[in-house]
Formats: C-alpha cells, sequence, structure tokens
C-alpha cells in the first residue's frame, strides 16, 4: 500500500504597506518553496498511478452511477406488443457498440441472441408457458464486449391471461379408453418422443419469418379445453387446419427432420428441429414425405394432410414446442424477424 505524505507549506504574508526591496526577495523566495512542493504531490499523484493501474477505471464501472448511464443506452422491445401465456416472443435488443455476445434469462430458461448485422440489433427467440400466471416478469440480459467487459441489465415485461374456449370432442373409444396393447403402444412412443426432443440442437438453424404448413383456413386454435368423449380432458396443444386429404404440408422453417414415422395419438407425425429449443410437429399425415436426419429448407414438402390417429376427420395439427413448453403457432406465425 502507497502512503503520501501531505507537504504542508506555511505562507507567511507580510503586511502590504511599507513593501520594501527585501519583502519581494521574500515573496520570490516563498514562490520557489511553492512551486517545489507542487512538484513533489504532483510525483506522488505519478507513482501512486503507476502501482496501481487501470484501478479508477473499475472502481467506476462498479459504481451504481456509471452503470445507471450505460444501460440507459440499451433498448428492449417484444413482438407482438401484448404478451399473453402460451405465446411465443421475440425480443430485440439494441446495444452500445462492441458487444460480442449477449444471452438472456427469461421464465427460468435460457434466452439465445444473436445480431442481425443489417440492424445492428440483437434477437432472441422465447415462450411464455400457458401454466404462466398473469404478472410483470424480468428478462435478465448478460452481454459480453470484444475487451472482455461483463454488462448485465434487467428489463421487466407485463404478461397478461390469454383467452382460451372449451369444447367437447368425440373421438374412437380406443383413444379414451385404450386396452392394455394400446397403452403398451402409447408407453412406447412417449419413449421415442422424449428422445427425440432431447436431440434438439442449441445451433439456430431457422432465418427469418416463419410461414404457414397449409393454405388452408384454421378449425380449432391453441389452448382450447377440450372433453373427449364426455370424459377425457386436455388442452388443445396446437393450431388446425381445415386441409383436405392429400394437401401438401411444407415446413415452416429451415430444420433438421427429428421424428418421422406414425404414433399412436398423432398419427403419421413429423417433428423438425429448428434449433435453440424450437421445434415443430405436423400430425394425423396421410403421408411422409422426408426422413429423420433429413435437412429441410422453409416451404420444402415434407408430408400430405390426412387423419391418421386421433383425429375425427382429415386436417394438419400443427404444434410448436420451445424448451419443453408448448407455444401457440399463431403467434410465431405472426412474428417479423430477420
Amino acid at each position: 500500500m502507497v502512503r503520501i505524505t501531505a507537504i504542508k507549506t506555511q505562507i507567511r504574508t507580510p503586511g502590504i504597506i511599507g513593501l520594501a526591496a527585501r519583502d519581494s526577495a521574500r515573496l520570490d523566495e516563498m514562490s520557489v518553496h511553492n512551486r517545489q512542493a507542487e512538484r513533489l504531490l504532483g510525483n506522488a499523484l505519478v507513482i501512486l498511478c503507476f502501482l496501481a493501474p487501470g484501478l479508477s477505471g473499475r472502481a467506476a464501472a462498479q459504481t451504481p452511477a456509471k452503470e445507471g448511464r450505460a444501460t440507459k443506452a440499451w433498448a428492449v422491445a417484444h413482438q407482438p406488443q401484448r404478451l399473453v401465456n402460451g405465446g411465443a416472443v421475440a425480443f430485440r435488443v439494441k446495444a452500445p457498440p462492441g458487444l460480442q455476445s449477449l444471452r438472456g434469462r427469461w421464465l427460468d430458461h435460457d434466452v439465445d441472441f444473436v445480431l442481425d448485422s443489417r440492424t445492428a440489433a440483437w434477437w432472441g427467440l422465447a415462450g411464455v408457458s400457458l401454466h404462466t400466471r398473469p404478472g410483470t416478469y424480468p428478462l435478465e440480459l448478460k452481454g459480453v464486449s470484444e475487451r472482455g467487459d461483463e454488462v448485465s441489465i434487467q428489463r421487466k415485461f407485463a404478461i397478461m391471461a390469454g383467452k382460451y374456449r372449451s369444447i367437447a370432442v368425440q373421438v374412437a373409444k380406443k383413444f379414451t379408453e385404450p386396452d392394455p396393447e394400446q397403452l403398451r403402444k402409447i408407453g412406447e412412443d412417449k419413449a421415442i418422443k422424449d428422445k427425440a426432443f432431447a436431440g434438439s440442437t442449441a445451433e439456430r438453424k431457422w432465418a427469418g419469418n416463419f410461414v404457414a404448413p397449409v393454405k388452408a383456413t384454421v378449425s380449432d386454435v391453441f389452448g382450447t379445453r377440450r372433453t373427449f368423449n364426455g370424459r377425457v380432458q386436455s388442452t388443445h396443444q396446437g393450431l388446425d387446419y381445415a386441409a383436405g386429404a392429400g394437401t401438401e404440408v411444407s415446413a415452416v422453417n429451415s430444420a433438421t427432420v427429428l421424428l418421422a414415422r406414425p404414433l399412436y395419438f398423432e398419427g403419421n407425425c413429423v417433428v423438425l428441429d429448428h434449433g435453440q429449443g424450437l421445434l415443430t410437429l405436423y400430425m394425423h399425415l396421410s403421408a411422409l414425405k422426408v426422413k429423420e436426419g433429413e435437412q429441410v429448407e422453409r416451404g420444402q414438402l415434407i408430408g400430405l394432410v390426412g387423419g391418421t390417429g386421433r383425429a375425427t376427420g382429415p386436417h394438419l395439427h400443427l404444434g410448436v414446442r420451445w424448451q419443453g413448453e408448448y407455444l401457440d403457432p399463431s403467434v410465431l406465425l405472426g412474428l417479423r424477424l430477420p
């Protein structure tokens, strides 16, 4: 530790009246002493800065005042403007220049951000669980600059309650009261799906907007509470399109085929991995047009509409799954993304 002893110079000022030559000489001598004291004090300060380089910069970076000024340069926005439980959300972050990487934490999920060079904005795709209660929730952001400095900010956003309806549906008895053999098949399918879901990659594969998989009207929306045959209750975790049998189904965005096979409830099913924990599911197909492990592009044919599995008739069920949470596909399809 460096100690600096303050140098005190006592100055006695003679009376102004009757100043003579000797008084002027004494003043000149005192001025010389003052300059010497200033040089000694300046040298001591230089030594202190040399022994502790960068100390003032680190301390200033940790002070609330500078942190507040720095974070004011950040702008965080989201799509859609109204966030509800069960909805997808795209965060757009404008940060000060020189940021090397950015990651986030939202509703106990990690959010990966990618820089869009055209707009110099960072984009992260996330979602809100259907079970999330209305309230205000924080988005925590942590970035690293090109120099390796870390910065953290937090912004809070309100989540509203979505409005979801209830309906009654009649299906074959085997889908509400399966026998032992059917239960075994259901258990096998669950293991297959769990393994496929776990194989999702963290690398982003999607690019730009997500597009509808078919050209057809929507026959049932996400979040509908269904009662099957007056007994079994479930929540509709996707979007149904009233497309006729044989209608071509295309990928909503670039992806890897995780699953392409028949399942008990889903019928002929395709699961696409878009990266960053985002999957899309296409159910009740009459035919599969892709194989597991295949790379597909947005708009590429992946299957044909059918009525296989637990279905009341030919239609396409589109599901969106983000880090284990099912989200409303219509919200994802409505986002404007880089």
